[in-house]
């Protein structure tokens, strides 16, 4: 064979393996920079003491299986015993020992009207803002609150008081795009995220502070 043929070769088989090397390679280091990056999150999503919640919930969970001390008692629960977003959402709220300072939109979800409850009546104190507009909504829990004892301001301006958001104790604020609604549990896209991070809470506490200053008490 002419040397001018075989050396082409030798170049061609040079430049083919060097592309099979470089991509394999290539793709190694992708996968381990991938995974690393990942552990990376893990880690600052474990050190910020960080979580976030997706709805909807493909199931209601049953408030007695996650939040009774006598658990579910019913022998044929038509509620998921399994963990969701929402019982998620019911052991962050039902950790409260002293407040309980809730801003939310509106408020429909007799679940979590009756956990507020729970609340206040075992000394924690609740105080909840909400929009005015939103008192008239078909199920609307802010009155039965309001009997109860529970403290609610609301907006006087035409500004809709659009916040979903609440702070336990102080410390572990709870804010996203969920209404404290059936819907939004069930039939929204929704998300929650949860921090305990204080440069964060504080904000939120301050504009609750803020609020509660500013709007008028419910009339009952």
């Amino acid at each position: 064979m002419h040397p001018y043929i075989v050396g082409s070769l030798y170049t061609i088989a040079f430049i083919v393996s060097s592309e099979i090397i470089y991509q394999f390679v290539f793709k190694r280091n992708k996968r381990t920079n991938s995974s690393r990056s990942g552990m990376k999150n893990d880690d600052r999503l474990s050190s910020t003491s960080l979580k976030v919640l997706f709805f909807p919930d493909k199931e209601v969970a049953c408030r007695d299986y996650f939040i009774s001390e006598d658990s579910c008692f019913r022998d044929k629960c038509n509620f998921s015993h399994s963990s969701t977003s929402l019982s998620t959402l019911y052991k962050y709220l039902m950790t409260c020992v002293k407040s309980l300072d809730v801003c939310v939109y509106v408020f429909t979800c007799k679940d979590l009207a009756d956990i507020l409850s729970t609340l206040y009546k075992r000394g924690v104190k609740v105080r909840i803002i909400t929009d005015s507009g939103q008192l008239q909504s078909a199920g609307s829990q802010i009155w039965r609150l309001v009997k109860e004892g529970i403290p609610v301001r609301v907006n006087k301006s035409s500004y809709f008081m659009h916040h979903k958001y609440a702070v336990v104790d102080k410390k572990i604020l709870i804010n996203g795009s969920f209404n404290w609604t059936h819907q939004a549990i069930t039939g929204n896209h929704e998300n929650l995220l949860i921090t305990e991070d204080d440069a964060v809470t504080s904000l939120f506490l301050s504009e609750f502070q803020k609020l509660w200053e500013e709007f008028g008490n419910m009339a009952q």
